[in-house]
């Protein structure tokens, strides 16, 4: 799967909690969520006429980052519950993630597992 191929299923799928998907759409969707976050937060720093002391205040960001998170909190859970689903766990396992340090590097874990051969209980393999 492309990069451009990934980001298109990421909003046609935004809401899809059933179903899989690889390991490529997965990773492709966190870089381009790094890239436009990183560019929320660029933009923020300029309206703030590059005040770094009240872009550090107001937790990193500003109104454009926090709507840019809240557009994309929702398809971004949604394929990591997909890609849970590839490794053939539950997509419950997600929570998992709000436990700190432990959690983040056991999704990791997660994230990076090969794909369930074949058909499993969340579906067929997605091609």
């Amino acid at each position: 799967m492309s990069f451009a191929e990934a980001v298109k299923s990421f909003w046609s799928r935004y809401t899809m909690f059933k179903g899989r998907s690889r390991r490529s759409e997965y990773w492709f969707i966190q870089l381009f969520l790094i890239i436009t976050n990183l560019a929320a937060a660029a933009i923020d720093l300029a309206l703030m006429d590059g005040d770094v002391d009240r872009f550090i205040a107001n937790g990193g960001g500003g109104i454009l980052g926090l709507i840019w998170i809240l557009v994309t909190i929702v398809p971004a859970l949604a394929v990591l519950v997909r890609r849970l689903h590839d490794t053939g766990k539950s997509g419950w396992w997600a929570l998992i993630g709000l436990v700190p340090l432990v959690g983040g590097v056991v999704l990791f874990v997660f994230s990076v597992l090969d794909s369930t051969a074949g058909e499993n209980q969340y579906g067929t393999p997605v091609k």
